[in-house]
């Protein structure tokens, strides 16, 4: 077999090309999980931390009345141990029954229903992070798309024809 004939790339087949073609139009309204285990400002950091025990979740949005305030991830829980120089670490107890509130990321980076899961992808890629929230027009929380609901896609789109 000759070099260039090494190297020579065929040609996507029809079917092929039609599959990405069907994924670029996803958007993350369709891949989405609608029910969400939400908290609200008030929920304690004990619970919190029993919350992230019970469910395999890296982080909660904080949602009163339907709006998405923000959201409160591991990282959040962990850093309220965290020792610096300004701070000097208060009892167990009194860390446990910190509110959510003190310790939420209030601008939190979305996506809206119409946003293009070939977006929602990039934004996953560039910011290293799992999942994001569907917030609609008033700030209501819609769902959640995770990086299993994009490989989701990607598989649907690609096998629809075999």
């Amino acid at each position: 077999m000759s070099p260039s004939k090494a190297l020579e790339v065929q040609p996507a087949s029809n079917s092929e090309g039609q599959a990405i073609y069907r994924f670029l139009e996803c958007t993350a309204a369709q891949y989405m999980t609608g029910a969400v285990t939400t908290v609200t400002r008030q929920v304690t950091m004990g619970e919190l931390g029993k919350l992230f025990e019970k469910h395999d979740f890296n982080s909660f949005p904080v949602v009163e009345d339907g709006n998405m305030l923000g959201i409160v991830t591991k990282f959040d829980f962990l850093r309220t141990f965290a020792f610096t120089t300004g701070q000097m670490l208060p009892h167990y107890d009194e860390l446990m029954q910190r509110p959510v509130a003190e310790m939420m990321t209030e601008a939190v980076v979305h996506v809206e229903p119409a946003t293009p899961l070939t977006r929602v992808l990039q934004l996953m890629v560039s910011l290293k992070t799992r999942s994001f929230p569907v917030v609609g027009p008033d700030r209501q929380l819609l769902g959640i798309v995770s990086r299993e609901d994009v490989m989701r896609a990607v598989k649907e789109a690609t096998q629809a024809d075999q």
